[in-house]
């Protein structure tokens, strides 16, 4: 069976973690997997449109095309999957105009209307795109890790000696300066305290000094597990609360306790007093963050039982029979052959786990 994603990329971090981390499950069930990044090239891309029909199946990732562009895509596709792990029908929060967008909007109406099935990254997009087209051509696939890739943190240090670390890229990065007042707040509770900025781009003032940490794929995991406590601040909008939580399964991974505000998938998957905090408001952050700077054994407890939800949960392990299973069925292939353990309604149980409902 032939597999295509159509991409932003193939290094693009959605590629990695929602469809390349589940290439060796894929292989193993006899599916080939061939990446395209979109071309800017309008010829290029007709070109890569029109070769979707050399697939069995399709997966056109996160774009949202020109309606025509769509249309051809459609018809050169035996079967096409839209997934997506962003409230692409919005404009981001951190963007200078308004967030919504009618152009959007039907971009991605039309989007999921002409797709087999949607897959979406967490609840919020789940019924997104359910209330589209309906509960039975949506799946709940979640962003997922593989925590054996991530070395634990030691916990060696306390007080104001403690790193707190901060994951993301250029176009997140407002959401760190959106935070300075909770790490101001940090910086005065603990004189002299650090926080690692993992990225390709770092902030002039968040309140808190900030030492920089470039960004490469082999570094990031020892980056993070180099630290104390992760952090996580969104806005509360309905932009964020499409995001599907990426650099808190990477704190969870590397042991790590979570310190976030109570916000879309934060929220969901730091369980509060158990696997880190969750506060919104400075005294809250500021406090948190004191009382897992001086306690390494509390730190270090909750980060062994982050690493375990987020295997639990979030796992490539756990997930990859379900992509595997649903890749199977749409292109009509038997799944009876292939040996996989898929459960049908995983996607259900984690939004159960969540309290929500599809």
């Amino acid at each position: 069976m032939k597999l295509l994603a159509l991409t932003e990329g193939a290094d693009h971090v959605c590629f990695r973690y929602r469809i390349g981390a589940f290439q060796p499950a894929l292989e193993s069930a006899g599916i080939a997997l061939t990446v395209a990044p979109l071309a800017r090239d309008l010829r290029v891309r007709l070109g890569q449109l029109r070769a979707a029909s050399d697939a069995d199946v399709v997966i056109l990732q996160r774009r949202l095309l020109p309606r025509w562009q769509l249309w051809l895509l459609r018809r050169a596709a035996r079967t096409l999957i839209y997934d997506f792990d962003d409230a692409v029908f919005r404009r981001s929060s951190l963007s200078r105009r308004r967030t919504i967008s009618w152009t959007r909007r039907r971009g991605f109406a039309a989007t999921v209307r002409m797709a087999d099935l949607a897959i979406a990254g967490n609840p919020f997009l789940h019924d997104a795109a359910a209330r589209l087209v309906g509960a039975d051509r949506v799946r709940l696939i979640p962003t997922c890790i593989e925590t054996t890739k991530y070395p634990q943190a030691e916990h060696g240090r306390s007080g104001s000696d403690v790193r707190l670390v901060w994951i993301g890229q250029r176009s997140t990065l407002r959401y760190l300066v959106d935070g300075r007042q909770c790490l101001g707040a940090v910086a005065q509770r603990l004189p002299g305290i650090e926080l690692r900025v993992v990225s390709d781009v770092f902030p002039d003032d968040v309140g808190i000094a900030v030492a920089p940490r470039n960004w490469s794929q082999q570094s990031e995991a020892h980056e993070i597990a180099n630290a104390d406590i992760g952090i996580s601040w969104l806005s509360d909008d309905d932009w964020s609360r499409g995001k599907c939580g990426l650099k808190v399964l990477q704190y969870m991974a590397a042991g790590l306790p979570v310190v976030a505000n109570p916000v879309g998938a934060n929220r969901d998957m730091v369980i509060d007093g158990e696997t880190g905090y969750l506060a919104s408001t400075p005294n809250e952050w500021a406090a948190a963050i004191e009382r897992l700077a001086h306690d390494p054994a509390k730190r270090r407890a909750m980060g062994e039982r982050g690493r375990h939800l987020a295997a639990e949960r979030y796992g490539i392990d756990r997930w990859a029979p379900e992509f595997v299973a649903t890749m199977l069925r749409l292109s009509r292939y038997e799944v009876s052959h292939v040996r996989i353990s898929s459960r049908t309604d995983a996607g259900q149980e984690l939004v159960d786990q969540q309290g929500k409902t599809c």
